[in-house]
């Protein structure tokens, strides 16, 4: 029972403010009122229309959206969804374009498990599509999984990975973004060793904490600050009554939601405050810029307790990525492993989650692979949303990717001595 209280009073205060902003919405909606024009009265209706969708939002599943593509015949396909491997914390989806001969290109995108639900990818999926066979991990929300399950930590997220990738087969090419960059990585060194024959033809990291002590942000400054102790203590609770993950240790994702936002207090405060004063003027609109990113914003999930703890303290504090000493139910990954899959890193000059250096600390770790293998690329004013979701993805990266995708499609010649160099891998390496 311990922190299960403290579970629900924050669903029960979410619930209030999602009801109270109801109320004033319909209270101050009267059509009597109109007799009597009042400023006031639409400021209010405006102020709980804007309450009432912000606080619904935190605890509902974004839906996917895409329809339907426009194919090269100049036709639009139908894109369904379809589940290919069902596991109890995540599944591993495919967005099928029907009518469409399948392309020779598959992709994998890992999401990240850090709050937000996969469909934050949503955008980079859909720029992907027209040219690729998408694959996307969809982790579920741990309050939904029964204890019976068991636990997920970053063992167990590694072995998803691999499991996933050995489904696909060798042909896929992997694009991880973010928070799960470093256990793609040993996940592809976990198959290096176990299994080569299931191994990807490419690794494209985006973003990721592969060396957090490479360059220091508020986020590693953080895990670098607090103890397990103090984490434990402050932040993972149990989950209440109301799902069906009842009794299971998680870092909430309202808990979660309440550090993005505190992060940025001033520019949220700032455009929830204009939200309104467009509502009550009447020239916002259900699918406006505001909506449209708050909606998939604020819609978090919870994160395995286990999972939480054991990245802070193995990825951050203890970098075991970073020294190789990661290690699998006992056994150690040696990321030098890696002989035949060519790596990219990708990073955003103006990236202050996970800062210049941390990712490209990747192709170092690949100890046993060719030069002609590995390439990086840092985006001039990029921060880290858009690197793979933004105009420099669009734009940039997008293209960079996928013809490093292309130059490395064949299948993978024996591997031979690497170079020896100390020249840093450029972004027209291998690509």
């Amino acid at each position: 029972m311990r922190y299960m209280a403290t579970y629900d009073l924050m669903e029960t205060l979410r619930n209030t403010n999602q009801w109270l902003g109801a109320t004033a919405k319909a209270a101050a909606s009267y059509p009597a009122f109109a007799l009597i024009p009042n400023p006031a009265l639409q400021w209010m209706a405006a102020w709980g229309e804007v309450t009432e969708r912000t606080f619904e939002r935190m605890t509902v599943k974004p839906g996917w959206g895409i329809r339907s593509i426009t194919c090269e015949d100049g036709k639009d396909h139908v894109v369904v969804k379809q589940t290919v491997v069902e596991r109890p914390f995540g599944d591993l989806i495919h967005f099928k374009v029907q009518g469409r001969e399948e392309k020779p290109r598959k992709v994998l995108l890992v999401a990240p498990m850090s709050g937000h639900y996969a469909t934050l990818l949503r955008s980079t999926v859909i720029s992907l599509l027209p040219d690729c066979e998408v694959y996307v991990t969809d982790w579920h929300n741990a309050r939904d999984i029964p204890v019976s399950e068991g636990k997920f930590d970053i063992e167990d997220y590694t072995l998803y990975l691999v499991e996933f990738l050995r489904h696909l087969g060798p042909d896929t090419h992997v694009i991880a973004v973010c928070q799960p960059a470093p256990l793609t990585l040993a996940a592809t060194a976990y198959l290096a060793e176990e299994d080569p024959d299931a191994q990807p033809r490419s690794l494209t990291l985006i973003g990721g904490p592969i060396d957090p002590d490479a360059a220091p942000t508020d986020v590693t400054d953080f895990g670098a600050r607090v103890t397990m102790g103090q984490l434990e203590e402050t932040m993972i609770q149990r989950v209440g009554f109301k799902y069906n993950g009842v009794g299971r240790s998680v870092y909430p994702g309202l808990l979660q939601l309440a550090s993005f936002i505190s992060m940025n207090a001033e520019r949220h405060s700032q455009a929830f405050g204009d939200q309104i004063m467009r509502v009550s003027r009447g020239e916002a609109s259900d699918h406006d810029a505001h909506n449209r990113f708050y909606d998939e914003y604020l819609a978090v999930m919870d994160m395995p307790a286990e999972f939480y703890l054991s990245t802070v303290e193995r990825v951050f504090k203890n970098c075991e990525i970073a020294k190789n000493t990661f290690s699998v139910n006992g056994k150690r990954i040696d990321i030098g492993k890696i002989t035949s899959v060519a790596v990219k890193t990708v990073e955003g000059a103006k990236d202050d989650i996970s800062a210049p250096g941390q990712c490209i600390a990747a192709l170092d770790l690949c100890t046993g692979l060719p030069d002609e293998k590995k390439a990086s690329h840092v985006e001039p004013g990029a921060g880290h949303y858009g690197i793979f979701a933004g105009k420099s993805w669009r734009q940039n990266i997008r293209p960079l990717v996928l013809e490093f995708i292309d130059a490395n499609s064949g299948a993978p010649k024996p591997a031979t001595a690497p170079k020896r160099t100390t020249k840093t891998a450029n972004k027209n390496a291998a690509a």
